[in-house]
């Protein structure tokens, strides 16, 4: 017979054998766990959301992290973690009390405190987050679950930067995580989100392991966009980072992982004719490629020479690069989208059409004197890897000296804060994508934020363009805030902070037995299930 510690360590060890396998021990008999494998458009290195604007961390920030709002399907500001909202009749006061039931990973409640912290923490570092606290003359926690806002002008603007649908996203942390500059990264990845992330199981470059949180309550409301309940119907979900798209591919269709967040497009085809997978579109909205410039440092600190690169390049070469099935691309001229509310092409005329003769008058009249321009190239994300080479064509064919360097994008992502010059470690230029949920107003738009210093890498500061951001968050009409649109896509151009090359959009792949992915401009994993 077994002595009972010698029975219990038998009975640890096939445990441990068992949850290796992907199972769960319960008792005497066990239960299969539901493991969802998904390989992201890149891997995660950098896990502080409020740090920096990269999608991938935006996603992780999503597994773990909750917000007081979110946007429902419709593109309709619905409470997430509050329940109630209140509005003094003078506009000036702004009442939010939180709902029953939220908890932390660690068993601690959600305070209103800890909402503060996390509210200040972001509107220092966010683009329409900054707006938004310059209407904020005290934000305090007047108990527990209550967050009171006092402004110094009526604003609409308070829910709308709070359900922000894309980075900068306004998630909530504890208090003592908040704290931290967002300048700093933070160390401690604990939220009230409906996953946990593992960060002991966590193997950069290879696995990133989230598990259900048993302590989450969701909303009483379906799923809808970002808004409603967050049920969750797997109790694990791995991401997989295979940086070879093909390999991922054939796993997928040999059944070793269940989900491709953004295979190329030049796979999708073989994945159309394959019975057992289906494409899904959880942004049909789209994106929108961006080049942008470093204001900082020569050439581009001369408006002159960002101007140039206005007529040197054209959209059709970059989406064809990268796209090149018109299905899933578009030629837009729009600072703010195409198909979305603030559409405008008023400033556009004779730009982005590889007008050479213009761009090589406007570096002439800039003297520039042939010194090398730094152009970052991402060479590990399939949907940005061709796009600096066409930029650097096309900028030499008016006569720039391009200095293309390449990188994995999460060394990107870390080089583009750096304010330094080229020659000591800094960049000139780079070239990226962003969701419309991202740019469809000019208070959203990260990358029109011409606030020097406190705007993203790149750092334009520009008077006109933020008295203008400052006018659209202040209108109270759609017409106003349209004809304000027209008038900073014309300050843009005199100062242009970034230039827009295409709209397009993607598919998510995944075997027919996954189910429930919703539209929400972000891939999220709660409503998935696995039938």
């Amino acid at each position: 017979m077994f002595t009972t510690s010698r029975r219990s360590l038998v009975r640890g060890a096939v445990a441990a054998m068992v949850m290796s396998l992907g199972l769960t021990f319960s008792g005497s008999a066990a239960q299969a766990e539901t493991v969802l494998r998904a390989v992201p458009h890149s891997d995660l290195k950098i896990l502080d959301p409020i740090w920096t604007t990269a999608y991938i961390t935006r996603n992780h920030g999503y597994m773990v992290y909750d917000t007081l709002f979110a946007l429902d399907a419709d593109g309709n500001i619905q409470p997430q973690m509050v329940d109630t909202v209140t509005t003094s009749d003078d506009g000036l006061t702004i009442t939010m009390t939180l709902r029953d039931g939220l908890t932390w990973h660690d068993g601690a409640p959600v305070t209103a405190a800890d909402c503060v912290a996390s509210i200040q923490r972001w509107g220092s570092k966010d683009a329409m987050g900054q707006k938004m606290m310059s209407f904020v003359d005290s934000l305090e926690a007047t108990d527990d679950k209550t967050i009171t806002f006092k402004l110094n002008a009526p604003t609409g603007l308070v829910t709308l930067a709070l359900a922000k649908p894309s980075s900068n996203v306004p998630f909530m942390m504890p208090a003592r995580i908040a704290a931290t500059p967002s300048s700093e990264q933070i160390s401690d990845y604990t939220g009230s989100g409906p996953f946990v992330f593992r960060a002991d199981l966590w193997e950069p470059g290879t696995k990133i392991v989230y598990e259900k949180f048993a302590g989450y309550v969701p909303r009483s409301e379906p799923a809808s966009g970002l808004a409603g309940g967050k049920v969750v119907k797997v109790d694990r979900v791995e991401w997989m980072p295979i940086r070879d798209q093909q390999q991922a591919v054939n796993a997928l269709k040999a059944g070793e992982i269940d989900f491709i967040e953004a295979p190329p497009h030049d796979l999708l085809p073989l994945l159309k004719e394959d019975a057992n997978i289906k494409l899904e579109d959880f942004n049909p909205a789209g994106n929108q490629f961006t080049f942008r410039f470093n204001v900082l440092h020569p050439p581009f600190d001369n408006p002159k020479m960002r101007q140039a690169l206005l007529y040197a390049f054209n959209q059709e070469d970059f989406v064809q690069a990268v796209v090149g099935d018109a299905e899933y691309y578009e030629i837009c001229l729009a600072l703010f989208g195409c198909g979305m509310p603030f559409e405008s092409t008023a400033a556009m005329d004779g730009l982005l059409e590889s007008n050479f003769e213009k761009a090589r008058e406007l570096i002439a009249e800039s003297g520039y004197n042939g010194e090398p321009i730094l152009l970052m190239h991402s060479t590990d994300l399939a949907v940005l890897t061709n796009l600096a080479p066409v930029a650097k064509d096309l900028m030499e064919a008016v006569g720039l000296n391009v200095d293309m360097q390449s990188m994995d994008w999460q060394t990107l992502v870390a080089r583009r804060a750096k304010k330094e010059s080229p020659a000591e470690g800094g960049w000139n230029a780079f070239i990226t994508s962003w969701t419309t949920g991202d740019l469809f107003n000019p208070v959203a738009a990260a990358f029109l934020n011409s606030s020097c210093d406190t705007a993203l890498f790149g750092w334009p500061c520009d008077a006109r363009i933020e008295e203008l951001r400052d006018a659209f968050a202040r209108a109270t009409t759609v017409e106003a805030q349209k004809q304000i649109v027209d008038e900073i896509q014309a300050a843009w151009f005199d100062y242009p902070t970034h230039i827009h090359l295409g709209q397009w959009t993607g598919r998510a792949a995944m075997k027919q037995n996954v189910s429930g992915l919703l539209q929400t401009g972000a891939p999220v994993f709660w409503n998935i299930s696995m039938n």
